[in-house]
């Protein structure tokens, strides 16, 4: 699924904006079973998550999906195939293997993830050995009465903010509609089609259709924009030779005149599609409501009642 990375991401952060100061956890990363699958992970103590500590009795499982073994076009073949020679840490062709954190370890052939052991080797349901890379667009406007004028909140007397949420058919979850960068392709593209495929079914839209919804988001996604977070992300199908890397950027539409007339339709990996009003009550999936968090910090938006409120996964 194109969109499995923004249904299953999750991470914690301790500084969204300073990348030198970040401290990353593996929580969902040592889920067990594997999703998917019926196999568990090794059990790996939290002490022994990280490389630094030595563990010679570490013992991961070996698994990779049987979709991905298949050799889909997404899917990299196994490391010992004929042929099949990656360029970690480099632009390798049309793939990406430079991780978004920096330079990671490769060790016997295979790249090591770089926050540390998750009690399982392989690929799991991740098509590239290393990092893999999604990206997630966070659509915004002001929340407005029928006047046209911004809806504040009673308590906080902020502006409300709004985005467009999807509701994801695998998980039923409410989610930012992102999903996996295709190879050759740039981040920026991969946001705009995400979008158009999750929350305007453009892939069912006629030449002509397609055409009106790409003038009217073009306006949007050529202005200035607000890259919320870049990185790692604790997920559940991560392994120690495969991961999540994300990169979440707001699009704000300052006067609502861009996407008020935009024929919101869920399409693709999406049930439901909706302009949602942003408080720290909305539950998302994972690591979005903490990224939703940042861009009402970003545009001075409400998001809590309780002026000392912090964000809860």
């Amino acid at each position: 699924s194109s969109l499995s990375a923004s249904c299953w991401s999750h991470l914690h952060l301790v500084n969204m904006f300073n990348s030198y100061n970040m401290k990353f956890h593996h929580s969902k990363a040592l889920t067990s079973p594997y999703p998917g699958s019926h196999t568990e992970r090794s059990q790996v103590p939290e002490d022994k998550v990280g490389w630094l500590t030595e563990w010679k009795d570490y013992n991961p499982v070996e698994y990779t999906a049987k979709s991905v073994l298949a050799g889909p076009s997404w899917a990299d073949p196994q490391i010992n195939d004929e042929g099949f020679s990656p360029k970690f840490n480099e632009r390798d062709g049309e793939v990406e293997r430079r991780s978004l954190n920096g330079l990671y370890v490769v060790e016997n052939g295979r790249p090591r993830n770089p926050v540390g052991r998750t009690g399982l080797t392989g690929r799991g349901l991740l098509g590239r050995w290393g990092p893999n890379h999604a990206a997630d667009p966070v659509v915004t406007r002001w929340k407005r009465d029928g006047s046209g004028n911004k809806v504040a909140h009673p308590v906080t007397g902020k502006n409300i903010l709004q985005f467009i949420a999807i509701k994801r058919r695998d998980c039923g979850e409410w989610a930012i509609p992102g999903g996996m960068v295709d190879p050759g392709e740039k981040v920026t593209a991969t946001l705009k089609r995400e979008f158009e495929e999750e929350a305007l079914n453009s892939l069912q839209k006629s030449p002509e259709e397609k055409a009106r919804l790409e003038k009217q988001l073009q306006k949007l996604f050529s202005q200035e924009h607000f890259v919320v977070y870049r990185g790692y992300v604790d997920d559940p199908r991560n392994t120690d030779n495969a991961w999540m890397e994300t990169e979440a950027v707001n699009y704000h539409d300052e006067t609502g005149e861009m996407m008020d007339n935009l024929p919101l339709e869920a399409g693709d990996d999406a049930g439901v599609v909706k302009w949602v009003d942003i408080s720290e009550k909305l539950e998302l999936y994972a690591s979005h409501s903490y990224f939703i968090k940042l861009v009402t910090e970003k545009r001075g938006a409400h998001w809590s009642e309780d002026p000392g409120s912090e964000c809860h996964e």
